[in-house]
């Protein structure tokens, strides 16, 4: 659980509401501590000169951290949940050291499983949105 919120209940969400937003840090600092951590340290993630000449943007947030940034916004706005399932669709390249924007917002509500799900985007500065996915969430 995060910190001393308490559990997000079921009766307590609405069809259609917001997640509060999220602004992750995906500077290069952050980013080398996750790649070193995961054995991910290839220069398409750590070094915008060596990405450009792989034809990118830049240096790109790995999939699998874009991923992990939305599972957190999901657990900040339901401390104690259990994350049955996400999906996402990475649809452009997330820039290292660009400002990102987390959006979710609740698209379905089981009452029977006590479970909800969550859309969810990450857009860039320009307000593109570079990863979509969902989530199904246990309450």
């Amino acid at each position: 659980m995060s910190g001393d919120a308490p559990a997000k209940r079921f009766e307590d969400v609405e069809f259609g509401e917001d997640l509060p937003e999220f602004h992750p840090r995906i500077d290069m600092k952050t980013v080398k501590r996750f790649t070193d951590a995961t054995g991910m340290s290839w220069s398409r993630f750590n070094d915008h000169e060596e990405a450009k000449k792989q034809g990118l943007p830049g240096a790109i947030v790995p999939g699998i951290m874009s991923q992990g940034i939305l599972a957190a916004m999901v657990d900040n706005w339901a401390p104690g949940c259990v994350l049955e399932k996400i999906d996402t669709i990475f649809r452009a390249a997330l820039v290292v050291d660009s400002v990102a924007t987390c959006k979710g917002v609740v698209t379905d509500m089981d009452e029977e499983k006590r479970t909800v799900e969550i859309d969810l985007t990450i857009s860039n500065e320009a307000g593109e949105t570079r990863v979509l996915g969902t989530a199904v969430v246990r309450l």
